[in-house]
């Protein structure tokens, strides 16, 4: 059934939904789709719009969705006027911020929603200033006022004086019982201003999402800024200068309806049959080929790779499928970067840049569920830049890369981070920022119990057990955010691990100078348990350079060679001894230590490196 050509600008209403992780976004997303009547009662189930299995497994959104609503509103003068509410429910961790600003940019308005029992945290304020920034009209709103221990009043306060309006203008709800809900979706309607687009333009809309269909190929998800679309008009995207036909064009409400086309401020799907994921990029603009539009939207700002990991099959002939499954991924999730590496010790794999550890988990656990792949994930490493004395300048993602020869400076990523804890954690929290070579900037105090630290980190530091230990010092209560600041000089090693007086590259790491004794004993004596013992002894050393800084030796078999002796002379024993003695000796110079495969992958994996589940 199609729905009736383009609704007028005016009847709608485009909307996202922000918060911090937990505070109920998509059970408030939930209770609309049902007030609303998209979703019938017997079809509704807890989340209804998190698609993946991951994300509800953990309980926790990755992919931004949108979805189409009907409301009638109750106007001043009394009578009803239907509406069409565009809402893009969003994630609320750290590492997804890529998907907020992206869905921020297709909305005129938010819903800032804050947890009536926790207050504010800090990815409240980090999403708050994203919408700020985009000029987006805020509606904040208390979520969970059911809850025992909700404290709406004392939270209000906090949130009027962040926003600077007043604590009665702060709406309260509760997305688990629906209390509060309708008068929140007639507030939407009266606050956020209609989409503004010049409908007799030549067509522009902005791609802020797609998605690979098995059977469909490509779908892109579409705002409309100007003019309109149709099916089966050919588009162009203006970036990469494609063709298509368009097959479908639709809404989704929320499973796809085709539509008899999409005009100003309308949000929607568009399939053209494409199965080349690199042909839909997020961020461009798609305009009609008959008559194109002379400039594109602006787009975002392509997301920039914090942490970078290899990604390797354990079976090497598992490569092209990883392959085909990046790229597949890659669509699903623009902040994904690769490209192909080799390791000595794994074979060939990927490169990878994420934006986080969680962000990390969550692609390589995608990968191993969804394209049935064993991978091993390297440990967690950021981008350096090392200058020689020479002025020459080397960009080193892997410790591999570092350079050889007289280096006059090595330069890190920082971050600014934003740490919200109570009050009485203030000295935890500086010890350990202080621990990771961290920088205060400042401190405020949000109310008389809730302080908002403010330090500059190098990423380094944060991207391993940074999150584990915050949240351990704190008992759970502090919260997180952080964003990159540029890059510093820093006293930098790279630290060689050495079997035999061999360098084993895939052991190498770059870490500051007052942290690699600790490194360098760490990894000997992993190793020292890994790799098994061969015929003649084996010294493991970790070394700057030529400076050996910690050494384990792995002992050597050895045979009785005095079992036949009993009793005697100890000279005949002693050179019995000096025999077995040269042939070690010899052994040792012709033999080559083997290191299996269980070995690189226990020592290399990031399993155990605190790269955990960040809630």
């Amino acid at each position: 059934m199609l729905k009736p050509h383009a609704t007028p600008p005016e009847a709608i209403r485009n909307f996202c939904i922000i918060a911090h992780i937990d505070h109920g976004k998509s059970t408030l997303a939930d209770r609309m789709l049902q007030i609303t009547g998209v979703v019938d009662e017997r079809a509704m189930r807890a989340q209804y719009l998190d698609r993946m299995d991951i994300e509800r497994e953990r309980g926790i959104t990755i992919k931004s969705q949108a979805v189409r609503m009907p409301w009638d509103s109750v106007e001043e003068s009394g009578e009803r006027r239907s509406y069409i509410l565009n809402m893009i429910d969003t994630p609320g961790h750290v590492d997804f911020t890529y998907e907020v600003s992206r869905s921020l940019a297709a909305c005129e308005g938010a819903v800032l929603l804050v947890d009536a029992a926790q207050g504010i945290e800090a990815q409240t304020l980090a999403n708050l200033y994203l919408a700020m920034e985009n000029e987006l009209t805020i509606i904040p709103v208390l979520n969970k006022i059911d809850l025992p221990a909700a404290q709406p009043e004392k939270f209000a306060e906090e949130l009027a004086g962040l926003i600077g309006c007043e604590p009665e203008d702060c709406l309260k709800v509760s997305g688990k019982t629906g209390e509060g809900v309708e008068p929140l979706l007639d507030e939407i309607v009266r606050q956020i201003p209609h989409p503004v687009g010049d409908p007799t333009a030549p067509a522009r809309a902005m791609i802020f999402d797609s998605v690979y269909d098995t059977y469909r190929g490509v779908v892109t998800y579409v705002r409309v800024v100007d003019g309109n679309l149709n099916p089966r008009e050919r588009i162009v995207m203006m970036s990469t200068k494609a063709t298509h036909e368009l097959l479908e064009i639709g809404v989704i409400s929320p499973e796809p309806v085709p539509a008899a086309g999409l005009g100003v401020g309308e949000v929607g799907y568009l399939i053209t049959g494409v199965k080349d994921v690199r042909q839909s990029r997020v961020g461009d603009t798609v305009t009609n080929a008959a008559k194109p539009a002379s400039e594109s939207l602006g787009g975002y700002r392509d997301p920039k790779p914090m942490v970078f990991s290899g990604l390797y099959p354990i079976d090497g002939s598992d490569y092209p499928a990883l392959r085909d499954a990046l790229d597949k991924l890659k669509l699903n999730d623009a902040a994904l970067v690769y490209e192909p590496e080799t390791s000595a010790a794994l074979g060939f794999g990927f490169r990878c840049g994420f934006l986080g550890l969680l962000h990390l988990e969550i692609v390589r656990e995608r990968l191993e569920r969804e394209f049935d792949l064993d991978l091993i994930s390297t440990q967690p490493n950021v981008v350096y830049e090392v200058t020689m004395e020479d002025g020459k300048k080397v960009v080193v993602t892997n410790p591999s890369e570092f350079p050889h020869g007289k280096i006059a400076e090595v330069r890190e990523p920082i971050v600014r981070a934003t740490i919200l804890a109570p009050s009485e954690f203030i000295g935890a929290i500086m010890e350990l920022c202080q621990s990771k070579r961290g920088t205060m900037n400042g401190m405020d105090y949000l109310s008389e119990d809730r302080v908002e630290m403010r330090y500059t980190l190098p990423l380094a530091e944060i991207v391993f057990d940074f999150f584990d230990q915050l949240k351990s010092r704190t008992r759970g209560y502090a919260s997180l955010d952080y964003e990159p600041a540029g890059d510093q000089a820093a006293d930098l090693v790279k630290v060689d691990i050495l079997l035999q007086g061999e360098t084993v590259d895939a052991f190498s790491a770059i870490v500051h100078k007052d942290k690699a004794y600790a490194y360098g004993v760490a990894m000997a004596g992993k190793l020292k348990e890994l790799i098994p013992r061969q015929q003649f002894e084996v010294p493991i050393q970790a070394a700057i350079g030529a400076r050996i800084i910690a050494r384990e030796n792995i002992r050597a078999i050895r045979k009785d060679v005095l079992a036949k002796c009993y009793g005697g002379d100890i000279s005949r024993k002693r050179k019995l001894l000096e025999k077995q003695k040269e042939g070690k000796k010899r052994m040792k110079m012709v033999g080559r230590v083997e290191v299996p495969q269980e070995a690189f992958i226990a020592a290399l994996s990031s399993d155990d490196s605190g790269a955990k589940p960040k809630k």
